[in-house]
């Protein structure tokens, strides 16, 4: 079958990493909403999002164990189906339970399943298809979740600029309608096996006996933690370096952090055929240090929130490019491996950020020094792309 057969895969892939992006960055954008309309305390509504962090790392975990019993389409059909209910059901079920929290954290919990399954199915899709230069298109596939990322800050923004922000349950819907309508594309679409006929992937036993896998590890986790660990803190940076309120520090901060961290993906996406990944991801990792040390050593706070953008856009190629790696130095990994893979980026996306806040309390609260310990975790990423490993297991 001819490559161009598969572009209905591609883009249905393309809008799952929207749909992702739509569970994690939606919900954020109402936590004020929901503490005055509930009268919810904020400590507990932000446990809402430790809800979601967890959930995804439970649902990476435990897909390997089904995915490849019920077969791709039916786990993409699946997560679509659950990140529709869950952004339908956090419209109706406040209200509906004896406790308005506990309706919200139900409906956290049903849509994170489905974002940690198309964390763990979109790449290992993408891969098996039968197309040229999988490192262009595993980076432009992770770019969807930067332009969601975006799409959805803005979107939301004008909606309840124009509508009010009363009206936040018609937005959730509409958002719906996303999943949903790529329920249809995933039905259709031709879907490959990782794994050749007659084959089979590794076990986890197979898998954690195997040098090259903990190395693999370490990348993905390095990868999700030196993104994060400024991400996190980029609203904060924009709004000490501009001066300027915290609606307009959110676009500063995180949308251009994402902005530029999309433009990155898409830049490798189109262009990275001439180009060797190993050191594409080793100058990055070059970057990243560099914008590090510009915010954290900068006497000019606006040229450490230059250094904020400069982080964003050094960290695009990092997370899809060592799934990239991963593929092609253990190339019987098959599910299990994706599955784990997204596991330790996980981790390093929820630990860099607490490890930025502990260093900094520990300073007295200067996130600059949390931010220089932080350090650790793309210099980490340098050394691990410089080892050398056979792209055959």
């Amino acid at each position: 079958m001819k490559s161009q057969n598969y572009s209905l895969t591609v883009r249905a892939c393309y809008v799952g990493y929207v749909v992702q992006a739509i569970v994690n960055n939606f919900a954020p954008l109402l936590f004020l909403t929901f503490q005055s309309t509930y009268g919810i305390s904020l400590s507990k509504i932000t446990l809402l999002i430790t809800m979601n962090f967890l959930v995804q790392l439970i649902t990476d975990l435990a897909s390997a164990a089904f995915i490849d019993k019920i077969g791709y389409r039916a786990s993409a059909i699946l997560a679509h189906v659950l990140a529709a209910s869950g952004f339908v059901l956090l419209t109706i079920l406040p209200e509906l339970t004896g406790d308005p929290f506990l309706g919200l954290v139900i409906s956290v919990m049903i849509y994170a399943v489905g974002g940690g399954l198309l964390e763990v199915l979109l790449s290992p899709i993408i891969e098996a298809l039968p197309l040229g230069n999988k490192e262009r298109m595993m980076s432009l596939l992770h770019s969807f979740y930067c332009w969601g990322h975006v799409a959805v800050v803005l979107i939301s923004t004008v909606f309840f600029r124009l509508f009010g922000i009363e009206n936040w349950k018609i937005m959730a819907i509409i958002w719906a309608v996303v999943p949903a309508a790529n329920i249809l594309a995933f039905s259709k679409a031709p879907i490959l096996s990782l794994i050749s006929q007659g084959e089979r992937g590794y076990t986890l036993g197979e898998l954690v006996r195997k040098p090259v896998f903990w190395l693999m590890m370490l990348l993905m986790a390095c990868a999700g933690a030196s993104e994060q660990s400024v991400s996190q803190w980029a609203s904060t940076f924009a709004e000490a370096g501009l001066g300027v309120s915290k609606s307009v520090g959110d676009l500063a901060g995180p949308m251009s952090f994402a902005l530029l961290m999309g433009t990155s993906r898409l830049i490798y996406g189109k262009y990275g055929d001439k180009m060797d990944l190993r050191r594409a991801m080793a100058i990055s990792s070059a970057l990243c240090i560099v914008s590090y040390l510009m915010i954290a050593l900068s006497p000019w706070p606006v040229l450490g929130l230059i250094g904020c953008g400069l982080c964003g856009f050094s960290v695009g190629i990092m997370w899809p490019g060592a799934f990239s790696i991963a593929s092609a130095s253990i190339r019987q990994g098959g599910t299990a491996l994706f599955a784990l893979l997204a596991l330790a980026g996980d981790l390093g996306c929820g630990g860099g950020p607490t490890f930025v806040g502990f260093t900094s309390n520990l300073f007295g609260g200067e996130l600059k020094w949390g931010i220089l310990m932080a350090l650790v975790f793309p210099v980490l990423m340098l050394i691990g792309v410089s080892v050398r490993t056979k792209n055959r297991d």
